[in-house]
Parts: structure tokens; sequence; C-alpha cells
């Protein structure tokens, strides 16, 4: 499978607060790259939020703000270009809110929500959250709710269920946005 795993985290509880992005490339099963950046989203940042991913206004001062990131990500995110996320809901809106704040127009892909199909294609977990399938796959998640480490379970994920289950399975998860 060739696909980019996507991950953000947000400084509160609106979509359009993205404070920190990974992308991780899969080309053929394989992590062959990928991208980490602090985003500046030009709000206050919420102490739950800190909390769990540790990351405060001061990180992010200097940082790009996200209509200067999308330029350099823009092209993994055309139709027919498959985009993977652990509750793809969450980040696809992330996306999405975080460019509108800018004007920037809504982009269109396909997705893949890997707690979709860890829901179905692993059904007796006690739950389905990414350090849970991680931890069932044996897969490093090395810092949980770091965004470059949770992409690249959620990427990890993947490819495990791809060889497992096979690419028909698979590609009954894909929605397009």
């Amino acid at each position: 499978m060739n696909f980019t795993a996507m991950d953000f985290e947000t400084a509160n509880r609106h979509y359009d607060s993205a404070c920190s992005l990974a992308l991780v490339l899969v080309r053929d099963n394989k992590i062959i790259d990928s991208f980490y950046t602090v985003i500046n989203p030009q709000m206050p940042f919420d102490k739950n939020n800190i909390k769990i991913h540790g990351i405060t206004a001061n990180d992010v001062k200097d940082a790009p703000t996200m209509n200067e990131v999308w330029p350099k990500i823009r092209l993994l995110f055309q139709p027919g270009m498959l985009v993977v996320a652990h509750n793809a809901r969450f980040d696809c809106n992330v996306m999405k809110k975080s460019l509108k704040k800018y004007n920037i127009a809504e982009p269109h892909y396909l997705t893949i929500d890997t707690l979709a199909t860890s829901r179905a294609l692993m059904p007796n977990l006690k739950n389905y959250r990414l350090d849970t399938v991680s931890n069932q796959l044996n897969i490093d998640l090395w810092h949980h709710h770091n965004a470059l480490s949770d992409s690249e379970a959620c990427a990890e994920i993947l490819i495990k269920q791809n060889q497992q289950f096979g690419d028909e399975q698979i590609k009954n998860f894909i929605k397009y946005i």
C-alpha cells in the first residue's frame, strides 16, 4: 500500500487550533519518510490539552502558522491520494478547519480510519485507543500524543492489518473527503 499517515495535536478544543502535525509516508508497505512540525495556532492553549501533549504557547511562538505549513504538504492531499489517521474524523476536521481559518480551500483526498479498521478487524480488544491497538500489534508507540509517534504507529497499524487481512478487506474502509 501507498499512503500518508497523519496526526494533529491541538491547542484547545477547537478544530482550528492545530499546534503540531506529523505526516509519515508509506510506499509499498514501508515507511520511507516523515515530516513533523509544531504550528502556531494563533490562539490560546488549554491546560488540559497541554497536559495531554506537552506543547505550550511558548513552544510554538516562533513556529509557522498552518497557512505557512500548507504549501509544503499540500501535494499529499490531492484526489486519489490516500491519507490514514487513527480517529480520522478528528484529524481531517483539524485539517479542514485549520485551513479554513486562512481561507484555504478544503482539500479532497481518500482516507482510511485505523480506529474503524481496528474495530472491525480486531473485535476483541478492550478498547480501540491508539495505545491499545499498538500494544496488541507489538507496535512501538514511543511517545503517545506526540504527533510523529502517533502517525508512525498509525502507519504501522495499517501496514500490519493490510498484511494480515489483504488489500480487498482494507479497501472497504476507504472514504472520499
